[in-house]
């Protein structure tokens, strides 16, 4: 059977390692997870709740429209119901993006480092990625207007970037998306937006009525715990959602995933608590680097994106020995690993076994 000719170079996705093979292979009893983003601190005990609730309609379709989470997100952001729409992860969203407007042949924009759902999806459907170098972890957003021409359908801004962590500030933005051609779509993913801190941080959201050639990704993946529902969403102007939808399966979220979302959205003093840890072990960890001597990209999200110094293929295998999950192979720093920001607990596991692998006399040396 002959596949699609342009996707056989394509690489599988690899998630992070889990936890249970891990424990199983190196023959070890304690394992930690820092590889996946994912919220150490799980979700809020109202998710629980309603999850609970939810097993009684298990047998019935979920609602395709999920109408109730919409209005949820309505009264939460001010936009119209007609501007949303729900993915299996905002990962779905990308690849219905990609299903929606790209034409063989046709050309989008990204970063050469950032998350690489853009990238497969653009090649699935037989299109060009245009991959621009990352300036010191940064978008360099004039290089990508650089990069537009005849061709150019969709523009891809991870904000903050994955790995990178590092973030497009307002004024930046606001004057790449002014030079943008109306016709020319710019997706800007925020899926960590809810950890930034940072005052210059622009909220895409308020950006859409100023530009109908925008859209904008969020998730309950991260901050809101939900990764394993798989449930994420996409806003827009009305007339670029309902083209979407239109390359959209049926009953793509589940009535658990949905009734969660509702939940975990009516809780927003458990996402603040989150934002709260999650920036007190941000600042920790990056402490650590520092008296290490280690160099590390401007961190927002709930990553830390670190110069080892050495093959990260090769820190990736040693930690793991240790019971640490971290990710590696970003194939434009072949020295750097990223690593999620954990529980205090987790964060300290890490830096110990950071610094054992490291060498301690070497970590000295660099400071």
């Amino acid at each position: 059977m002959q596949p699609k000719p342009h996707i056989v170079h394509l690489p599988v996705y690899q998630p992070g390692k889990p936890i249970e093979d891990v424990k199983r292979e190196l023959g070890l009893d304690e394992v930690i997870k820092l590889a996946s983003n994912e919220n150490p601190y799980g979700s809020s005990p109202k998710v629980l709740q309603a999850i609970q609730q939810e097993f009684a309609n298990i047998s019935v379709y979920p609602d395709g429209s999920a109408v109730a989470l919409t209005q949820a997100l309505v009264k939460q952001t001010g936009l119209k119901e007609e501007q949303f729409i729900f993915g299996c992860g905002s990962d779905e969203i990308i690849a219905l993006i990609a299903r929606a407007f790209l034409l063989p042949g046709e050309e989008s924009i990204m970063a050469d480092q950032t998350f690489s759902v853009y990238k497969s999806n653009v090649e699935i459907e037989g299109a060009v990625a245009v991959e621009v170098p990352l300036r010191d972890g940064v978008h360099d957003l004039d290089a990508m207007l650089a990069q537009i021409n005849d061709r150019t359908k969709i523009i891809w801004v991870c904000n903050p970037n994955n790995p990178t962590g590092t973030i497009v500030p307002e004024a930046e933005l606001l004057a790449f998306l002014e030079q943008v051609p109306k016709h020319v779509m710019v997706v800007l993913d925020e899926a960590y937006a809810e950890f930034v801190t940072d005052r210059s941080y622009p909220d895409g959201i308020r950006l859409l009525s100023a530009y109908e050639n925008l859209v904008v990704l969020r998730t309950f993946s991260k901050i809101y715990g939900l990764a394993s529902l798989r449930i994420g969403y996409g806003m827009g102007a009305e007339s670029t959602i309902r083209l979407i939808n239109q390359v959209r399966e049926p009953f793509n979220t589940s009535r658990v995933a949905q009734a969660a979302a509702i939940a975990a959205l009516e809780d927003q003093e458990f996402v603040r608590e989150c934002r709260d840890r999650n920036a007190e072990g941000r600042a920790y960890l990056q402490n650590e680097l520092k008296r290490l001597g280690l160099e590390s990209f401007p961190a927002h999200g709930n990553f830390i994106m670190l110069d080892v110094r050495r093959p990260s293929g090769e820190v990736f295998q040693e930690l793991l020995r240790k019971g640490v999950i971290i990710r590696a192979g970003h194939h434009k720093y072949p020295t750097y690993i990223r690593v999620s920001i954990g529980s205090q607990p987790q964060n300290e596991l890490f830096v110990r076994a950071l610094e054992q692998v490291l060498g301690a006399e070497a970590a000295k040396a660099r400071l």
